[in-house]
């Protein structure tokens, strides 16, 4: 779910957060939970 809101964003992570209706700080623990880079 994170990774293809990210791939839909093209990687913008202010805008995948607000599509999963999460805030940014939130995105960015679920992707180091999930071992995503921020890359």
């Amino acid at each position: 779910m994170v990774q293809r809101a990210l791939k839909r964003n093209l990687g913008r992570i202010s805008s995948a957060a607000a599509e999963l209706g999460i805030s940014r700080p939130t995105l960015y623990e679920l992707m180091e939970r999930l071992g995503i880079s921020r890359e």
